[in-house]
This record gives C-alpha cells, sequence and structure tokens, in this order.
C-alpha cells in the first residue's frame, strides 16, 4: 500500500492544471481567504488537483468538465457556510471515492484522517433520498447519524444539490422532476430544519421553475413590475424609523428584500387569492451591529411600534424564546396610516447570522468558543431522540413522519414544573404525552390543560401549561394516528396498530387453515400468496386480515383455491417469472403503441404523436400549455398530470419508472374544462353579468356554476370549455373587468 501512496502523492504533486483550472483555483482561494478564518492553501491545492486528476476526461450533462462540480461545491462551502479549509477540500474530493478509483486510504495518507472520514460518510449515504427502495429508513438513519458525527458531511450534500439545482436545465425533463421532487420534499424541508434559510428558499425556487414553469414565470414578472414601487414604499416607511435610530446612536442596517417565489405561491394556493391580494409580499430586516444586545432589539421594537400601530396576535419574540434550530428574532406585524400591512424582524448581527446559516453558523461558534454549542447539542440531541424512537415497518412511513417534524412551526408549552417543552404546531396532549416519555404516552387517559381537564386529543396552542394523567395498563388507541403529529408518537401508535393487525389476521389464518383441513385442501404459503394477488391483495397476511376481520369470507377463497387447483393453474412458474413476464409485457405493449403515429391527437409521447389510450386526471384537470407528466397504469394506458399536481408528486417519488415525458401537440383540435374561482361584492345581475362574458365576449361553453353569498360577499366557482391555459387566463383577465369583482384565479 505505501509503494501505491507514495506513487498517488507524486502523481498529485507534478501534477499540471491548464490556464482555466488555474483560473478556478485562484477564485476558490480568494473566497478562502475572504470568508475563512484560516486556509491551508497546499491543502486546497492539493485536493483540486486530485479532483481533477481523477475526474480527467469526464463530462457532465451541460458538456463541461465535470471538475467544475465539485468546484462550486467547494465554492458554496466556503462562501454561503464559510466553515473551514477542511469541508473546502473535502468537497472537491467528495465524488472521487465513489466514481474514480481514488480509495479512501489514499485520501487518509494525502489528506488526513478527517478529510477520510467525511468522504467516506458522503459516500455511505450515497442515494439516500431515493425513496422507492426498501433501505430508505436504514439510508436515511445513516445520513443523521452521520450528521450527529459530524455536520459538515451534511452542509457538503445540501451544497452538492444546491449546485445540482442550479444546474439541472441541463437534464431531460424526466429527470428534471424526479430531482426536484425529491429535493422540495426533502433536502428543503431538512434545510428548514437545521435553520439554513437562505438554502431553503433557493431550494424551493429552484424546484418550483421546474415543477411549475408557468407560475414561476408570472410571479417574477410580477414582482419584477412592482419593484420600483416597493424600493419606493420600503423607503417612505423607514425613513422616521431611520432618523429616530440615528438620533439614538444606534449602528445598524436595514433590508428590505421580497419574500422567495415559492412562498408567495404557496400563500396564494391557501389563501385563494390573487397576487395583487396578497400584501405582505416582503420583510423589513433591521439589523443591529455588534456590540448591541438582545435588550437594545426591544428599544429597536419601542421605537417601531411608536410610529406605526403594531398587530398583536402577530408578535412573535424568538429572541426570549429561540426556535428548536436556534433561531432569533423580534417579529411584529404593524400597519401604516393608509392601512397597509407590514412584517418587520428586528435582530442582532449574530442573531442574523446563525438565521442565515443555521447549523453551520453553531458549528463554527462552538469550535471557535463555548457559546455556540448547546445549539449544536441540540441538533445532535434531537438526532438522536429520532433515532431512538422505534422504527415503524415501512421505510416511507418513517421518512413520512420524519418530514412532518421537520417542516412545522413551532410551539412552546409547559409542563406543571415549569418545564419548556418545543413541539409541532398543531401537536395534541397525546404528542405532548410522548416527548415527555414512551411509557407516559401509552398509558394516558386523560389531561389537564391550564388546569381544566382537556380531552387527549386536544390541540394544544403556545404557552399551554400541561398535566398528563395516566393509568395502570396501557391505553393506546388506533384513533390517535389522526391525532398526533410527533414522529415519536406516531411511530409507537402505527407499531400497536400493526400489533392488532397481525392479532386479527392470525385469527384469518386458523380460519383458513380450519377451512382448507376440513375440505381435505392442501396448499403452500407461496401457492397462496398467488391467490392473494389474484384476489388483489398485497400478500397472504392481508388476505388473512380480511377473513379475520370479516370483510373477506373464508368459503369465498375455499372455492377458488379449490378451482385454481383442479385446473393445475397454481403450478406455472414462479411467481416472480409471472411478474417479470407481466412487467415485461405491459412495458413492451405501452412501448410499441405509444411510438405509433395517429391523427389528430392533443397528446405527444416523448416526442412523438401517440395512438396510446390516455386520460387526463380528476385531481389536477390539466389543459394544453400546463406542464404534464404522463403515469403509465398497469394496462398500458397513460394518465396525464400537471407536473405541480400533489398526486403527480407522489408518483414521481414511488413509481417514477412507470412517468413518461410528454407534451402537447401543436394543433389540438378538442376542448377542455377549466375551473374558475370568482370571488367579489353580491348584488342583483352579477350571474347574469358574469355568464355575459363568457358566452358573448369570450364565445366559450360554460358547463356549470356553483355559487353563494353571505355577509354581501359572492363566492363562486365556474367550469367552462376551454381551448387551452392562455384561452382561461383571457377569460380571467375578462371576468376581472366585471364590477364588483375582487378576485379571479383558476380554481385548482
Amino acid at each position: 500500500m505505501a509503494n501505491v501512496d507514495t506513487d498517488i502523492r507524486n502523481q498529485v504533486d507534478h501534477y499540471e492544471l491548464d490556464k482555466k483550472q488555474m483560473s478556478g483555483l485562484r477564485g476558490l482561494l480568494r473566497l478562502c481567504h475572504t470568508h475563512l478564518d484560516e486556509t491551508d492553501d497546499d491543502l486546497i491545492t492539493r485536493a483540486f488537483k486530485l479532483c481533477c486528476k481523477s475526474h480527467e476526461n469526464v463530462k457532465r450533462a451541460s458538456g463541461e468538465p465535470y471538475y467544475e462540480h465539485p468546484l462550486e461545491v467547494a465554492k458554496i462551502m466556503a462562501e454561503e457556510f464559510n466553515i473551514d479549509d477542511i469541508s473546502v477540500a473535502a468537497s472537491l474530493l467528495h465524488d472521487t471515492v465513489e466514481d474514480t478509483s481514488v480509495t479512501l486510504d489514499e485520501i487518509e495518507e494525502l489528506f488526513g484522517t478527517t478529510v477520510k472520514h467525511i468522504i467516506d460518510g458522503l459516500t455511505k449515504i450515497t442515494g439516500v433520498f431515493e425513496n422507492r427502495d426498501t433501505k430508505q429508513a436504514e439510508t436515511f438513519m445513516k445520513l443523521l447519524l452521520s450528521m450527529a458525527e459530524d455536520i459538515r458531511v451534511v452542509l457538503i450534500k445540501f451544497a452538492d444539490r444546491l449546485h445540482n439545482m442550479r444546474t439541472i436545465q441541463h437534464l431531460p425533463k424526466q429527470k428534471q422532476l424526479n430531482k426536484a421532487t425529491e429535493t422540495i420534499e426533502l433536502y428543503a424541508p431538512l434545510a428548514h430544519r437545521f435553520g439554513l434559510f437562505k438554502i431553503k428558499n433557493e431550494f424551493e425556487d429552484l424546484c418550483f421553475k421546474v415543477i411549475d414553469p408557468n407560475s414561476y414565470k408570472y410571479l417574477v414578472r410580477k414582482l419584477r413590475e412592482k419593484r420600483e414601487a416597493r424600493e419606493a414604499f420600503i423607503e417612505e416607511f423607514m425613513q422616521p424609523i431611520k432618523g429616530e435610530l440615528d438620533k439614538q446612536k444606534f449602528k445598524f442596517e436595514i433590508k428590505g428584500r421580497p419574500k422567495h417565489i415559492y412562498s408567495i405561491y404557496r400563500k396564494m394556493q391557501t389563501q385563494q387569492k390573487p397576487f395583487e391580494e396578497i400584501y405582505d409580499l416582503f420583510a423589513i430586516r433591521i439589523i443591529l451591529e455588534d456590540p448591541h444586545t438582545k435588550e437594545d432589539c426591544w428599544r429597536v421594537y419601542s421605537i417601531i411600534t411608536d410610529w406605526y400601530t403594531p398587530i398583536p396576535k402577530r408578535f412573535r419574540d424568538f429572541i426570549s424564546v429561540p426556535k428548536a434550530n436556534g433561531y432569533q428574532s423580534l417579529h411584529t406585524t404593524v400597519i401604516t396610516k393608509q392601512g397597509r400591512k407590514v412584517e418587520v424582524q428586528i435582530r442582532t448581527r449574530k442573531m442574523d447570522y446563525i438565521a442565515e446559516q443555521g447549523l453551520a453558523a453553531h458549528w463554527k461558534y462552538k469550535e471557535g468558543s463555548s457559546g455556540g454549542s448547546n445549539e449544536l447539542d441540540k441538533f445532535v440531541n434531537w438526532v438522536r431522540d429520532v433515532l431512538e424512537t422505534p422504527r415503524p415497518d415501512a421505510a416511507t412511513e418513517f421518512v413520512k413522519d420524519f418530514q412532518l417534524n421537520l417542516y412545522q412551526d413551532e410551539i412552546y408549552v409547559f409542563t406543571p414544573q415549569g418545564e419548556l417543552k418545543t413541539l409541532p404546531n398543531g401537536a395534541s396532549c397525546i404528542d405532548f404525552a410522548f416527548e415527555i416519555h414512551s411509557e407516559i404516552g401509552e398509558r394516558a387517559v386523560s389531561a389537564k390543560v391550564n388546569g381544566k381537564m382537556a380531552p387527549l386529543r386536544q390541540k394544544l396552542k403556545i404557552g399551554d401549561q400541561v398535566e398528563i394523567i395516566t393509568g395502570n395498563r396501557i391505553n393506546l388507541n388506533a384513533d390517535w394516528m389522526e391525532d398526533v403529529v410527533t414522529h415519536k408518537a406516531k411511530a409507537r401508535i402505527r407499531q400497536f396498530i400493526k400489533q392488532k393487525e397481525r392479532k386479527v389476521a392470525n385469527e384469518g389464518r386458523e380460519a383458513w387453515e380450519k377451512r382448507a383441513s376440513r375440505g381435505k385442501v392442501e396448499i403452500s404459503d407461496q401457492e397462496l400468496t398467488k391467490v392473494a394477488k389474484r384476489f388483489k391483495f398485497s400478500d397472504a397476511q392481508d388476505m388473512f386480515y380480511e377473513i379475520g376481520s370479516g370483510a373477506f369470507e373464508v368459503n369465498e377463497l375455499f372455492k377458488i383455491v379449490k378451482q385454481l387447483k383442479s385446473k393445475g393453474r397454481l403450478d406455472d412458474e414462479s411467481e416472480d417469472q409471472q411478474k417479470k413476464l407481466s412487467d415485461e409485457d405491459i412495458s413492451e405493449e405501452y412501448f410499441t403503441t405509444a411510438r405509433s403515429v395517429g391523427d389528430g391527437k392533443a397528446l405527444l409521447v416523448e416526442g412523438e404523436l401517440s395512438n396510446v389510450k390516455y386520460s387526463y386526471a380528476n385531481c389536477c384537470n390539466p389543459i394544453p400549455g400546463d406542464n404534464v407528466i404522463g403515469f403509465i397504469s398497469r394496462n398500458g394506458d397513460v394518465k396525464i398530470h400537471r407536473s405541480n399536481c400533489k398526486n403527480a408528486h407522489h408518483l414521481i417519488r414511488t413509481d417514477s419508472e412507470r412517468i413518461v415525458d410528454v407534451s402537447w401537440a401543436r394543433n389540438i383540435d378538442e376542448q377542455f374544462l377549466g375551473a374558475i374561482k370568482v370571488v367579489g361584492e353580491d348584488r342583483v345581475g352579477l350571474v347574469n353579468d358574469l355568464t355575459e362574458v363568457l358566452s358573448k365576449s369570450m364565445q366559450t361553453n360554460m358547463k356549470s356554476i356553483n355559487v353563494s353569498s353571505e355577509g354581501g360577499m359572492f363566492e363562486g366557482i365556474i367550469t367552462a370549455h376551454v381551448n387551452d391555459l392562455k384561452h382561461l387566463e383571457k377569460i380571467i383577465r375578462k371576468l376581472e373587468k366585471v364590477e364588483g369583482i375582487k378576485t379571479v384565479l383558476r380554481y385548482e
């Protein structure tokens, strides 16, 4: 091994970089010297040389030399996370062990034990977010364990994915959708939980651009149109505050940025409002320069509320009670004299750094002093707590529960002794009981909230004081699953449900064995599995559960088994062979059909006109102009979804091999159903005016209109026959001009 090590050291030392590579290295070193406390130029230079050498003659999908990807990842580590030179070196080498002939021993010989461990951690968690594998839970745990050991592993993984998302346009459309769905469902919420808000926001916007490009472009255009007015308003709003802050000798910076695009889109969806009616499009941030303290933040809050009226319900004190990821800031929403709502955030420079950098900032503070160690320890303890929780049988359930706990807002509640507990928003007394201890959750029978008796299902609010009353026996209830949000509670209840299901399934199996014995029928477990599949059960255990619960007659099973045995239909090839042949038949039949050319079709499958049978998903009602994907059913038909449809996201994640690229043909001679939501002031003749716009002005046939009115306001859902997305948008613009109409938008 020594000869190999010496050999690779000589190769790296004598490797000649070309002009472009030298320019890239110099740029990286400049970033390191600007953003890092210390930089070992020799370490980074050797790492860059090995990176270029090991990836020599390899190209990315964009056609660029492969070394440019690890170089960009290293730049993100230096500039965005500014951790240390070791993490920069590891970033340059993050793909070497997995993709080239370089070994971990050689990494250790050249760069030391720490770099080796980081590369080893990165290699082990490769593929951690691929959700189709039953090993998902184990690999996800590896990611968490590696974070607990060295958070630089996770930060490099984030930087790697961030650069891949920034360059995603070079991949085929289907791979773009896969990556974007994976990123928005796991990487973004994990970044949120780690306090990496800047990275989380960029992840979401980059994914949104891929998943729903039409909505993304629309919002970019709208924000650009309003930019000058927004900047003028911020200047006018802050002018008296700046004067007062200057007078009181504060050193500060003011930022007024629009909220990221995806958060605006989500607000439009949840509130069912158009862009023009989303007023809090930006937040004003006042950052006090060091050595200002948290007491100074309260003084600034007092100055702001002297000038503008605060909304009490919109005040949040994250300084006294930081979020679980260490985020600290004062949040308030005030109203101007013109009636406009403005969100203001007040924090110190250190708080702002932690708010932007999250986990990375805590690591840096811990390395420099003991000041940041508490917050980093909280992260590690949170990870270990998740790993110690009993793991559910299904890996996908583990990940789903974990996601819920990553992305939810937090509430703060208290034990009877005054101890603070942090729970996800929407948590119930049951969640609180499991948070105290698993045994408390299992034996909980009732609760007291703020000294009054309350049901265990009751949702908790910020500041509640909760006491759990327990019994002597386990009191778990399967119905609690709908009332809990924490991973710990869900996992234990699911385990309880599985135990009950196994008991019922065993009773079903006993009933079958008795019936088979009486009827003198012998059948193996493998043959029973085949029979279960014919009945559309997932397996024999699932079938026995239905028998045990009384939903499936044991006599019906006996009759079918006897019939199949008499015909010799259970003696064919193995189940694996049958499934393989079945899937191959479907695949071959589908792709033969999909590539045949037809006339007058609305859809192109993989770039060609197609005679394949297809239908439009009712969950999202796609129309020409929408970004769409196709999903191949078992019988070879294709179901068309909008790419931003939640069901489409699920299919991409769980069954991506059945997803095909589809697009709209240029000349489509058919109409589609489009739904529009209209809100306005209720008045006589309003419905008539709306239908007149559709029938006369737009020559559009209306299929239905459902209306309701309350308190002088009108709300209607109109379903009309449209040609495409442009046609629908024209109708929306026309309807917006009808007298009294406040909101018109596509109904989801």
